[in-house]
């Protein structure tokens, strides 16, 4: 069934259950979330049967390929396509998805709007980041990248926490502000290729490779990499996402800092390297110093905080800064490693929101103050809560460990100085992740956690399959890996650096340096 347009319809299918769930009649509350559920079901069942059609050896830089002409005076094409990278992020927002609706199943009761509009953002927002990994023209691109912006604001705005207008209005502001950067860009590039081609296109292949003069390629990379940068999000842009974060409910948080911010570091090398790649090693080294800036400052900025969401979202930024440490490495195996991180940390951020949620839900608060001896009286949500930690601190044996250590020591070889300083964000990590977890299960139990209830079976539903998945692939991470090179690979061929020679000699089978694990 490769003729069968497998992206529109994981594209549409989201959106046009987002208007049926949009429209269910007042007092039919659990129809519409019954139907969400389905519908993130059905998206996830035809990612899974793209997937095994998908072909890892194959030459072609794009399967699943479609495209028709959309405005023809322009350029401008309805074109997707999705390699290796683009589809493990599709199927981690498929996957998350439905989880996300079942762990916010009745987080929209004391809110004022309409559950069904909860429900229906989320398939929207599906739909829309579904159309950002796989669009292969600009513009298309572009209009996706934009769009997505809505439905999250809604998400905050309309059902996030006391401050959520002030998040909401901040996360648009910060996002718009990055999108106009990026327009011009967009536009700057299109220009260019009507000099270079005699005629403008925004086809990603045909501008792949186009010859651009070294300041313009400078400057179209600045304006790229900062919309990108303020997407993932980096330090100094990423003061929007603690304040989203704290805001924000555990389900909208869960797919902001699990998918939305890998829009940007997908951004950074599914575009900015293949499409400017002298700039790209030009820019590198004031970039990989930002990365190595991120992980520790906000690592350390995590440990101060006092807020649980806040906290977890300085973490993102800290891992965040590890992923664009690896795709600046321009070496496979740090590319590579980024790549798997972005699942990993996808994956990881979301059991950590999501049982921080189930604890603020029965406390009333997201201060970690006022927790204390919920292991006691809620031994497996403590126990679970303990788990998701460990797989944000990269415990070795689940996927963050094998994504961390990938990409550092991918980055070690092209840049050992950040690498070794960025270990001191994994020393950090378990600071503050076991901080927060003696703070609030452990010590003696305060009056307002004595009538705690443990993991119910939703919320165990909800979070079992993120536990589950995170383990398999911390010990079977070689699936991912067989996607994702060859897509790093033809990145890599562009950008044009060679693998740097091992630092150690080495001998025998196995001992490539760019070899996966």
């Amino acid at each position: 069934m490769t003729d069968f347009p497998w992206l529109t319809t994981l594209g549409v299918v989201p959106l046009v259950g987002a208007l049926a769930v949009a429209f269910v009649p007042a007092g039919r509350e659990r129809l519409a979330k019954q139907l969400a559920l389905f519908v993130s079901l059905l998206v996830l069942a035809l990612t899974v049967a793209m997937a095994a059609q998908f072909e890892p050896d194959s030459t072609s830089a794009f399967q699943f390929v479609e495209q028709h002409t959309w405005i023809k005076q322009f350029g401008i094409s309805y074109s997707l396509g999705v390699d290796g990278i683009a589809l493990v992020l599709i199927a981690l927002l498929a996957a998350l998805v439905p989880v996300v609706i079942v762990a916010s199943w009745n987080d929209a009761e004391s809110s004022t709007h309409r559950p069904q509009t909860m429900f229906a953002l989320f398939l929207a927002l599906e739909g829309v980041v579904v159309f950002v990994f796989a669009a292969t023209d600009l513009f298309l691109f572009y209009v996706a990248f934009e769009v997505m912006l809505v439905p999250v604001y809604f998400l905050i705005g309309m059902f996030g926490g006391a401050q959520r207008s002030y998040a909401a209005v901040k996360f648009l502001l910060y996002s718009l502000l990055g999108g106009l950067v990026l327009l011009v860009g967009v536009v700057a590039l299109y220009v260019t290729s009507v000099h270079q081609l005699g005629t403008g296109t925004f086809d990603f292949t045909q501008l792949v490779g186009l010859p651009i003069a070294t300041s313009t390629q400078r400057w179209l990379f600045v304006a790229f990499f900062f919309a990108f940068a303020v997407k993932a999000p980096m330090v100094p842009f990423h003061t929007w996402l603690p304040d989203a974060a704290a805001a924000g409910t555990p389900g909208t948080n869960t797919l902001l800092v699990g998918v939305l911010d890998k829009v940007g570091t997908f951004g950074m090398i599914r575009l900015c390297l293949p499409l400017f790649p002298d700039a790209a090693r030009w820019a590198a080294p004031v970039v990989v110093t930002l990365a190595v800036v991120s992980v520790v400052y906000a690592a350390l900025v995590a440990i101060g905080q006092g807020d649980m969401n806040r906290l977890v979202a300085y973490t993102s930024v800290s891992h965040f800064g590890v992923i664009v440490l690896g795709v600046f490495a321009f070496t496979r195996l740090g590319d590579s490693g980024s790549v798997f991180y972005m699942v990993a940390h996808g994956l990881s951020a979301a059991a950590l929101f999501l049982t921080a949620g189930y604890l603020i839900r029965r406390r009333g608060s997201a201060q970690i103050a006022a927790f204390g001896g919920v292991a006691r009286v809620a031994p497996v949500l403590a126990g679970v809560f303990l788990l998701a930690g460990l797989a944000s601190l990269s415990l070795p044996g689940l996927a963050s460990f094998v994504g961390e250590l990938t990409t550092l020591v991918g980055s070690y070889q092209r840049w050992p100085v950040a690498a070794v300083i960025s270990v001191i964000g994994i020393v950090l990590a378990a600071v503050y992740v076991l901080h927060m977890y003696k703070r609030v299960a452990q010590g003696p139990e305060t009056d307002d956690v004595l009538g705690f209830s443990d993991l119910g079976l939703r919320e165990a539903w909800a979070i079992g399959p993120i536990i589950v998945v995170t383990v398999v692939l911390g010990f079977f991470p070689q699936p991912v890996f067989k996607w994702v090179n060859p897509a790093v690979d033809r990145t890599l061929a562009v950008v044009g650096l060679s693998e740097p020679a091992p630092t150690v000699p080495v001998s025998g089978a196995g001992s490539n340096p760019g070899e996966q694990p």
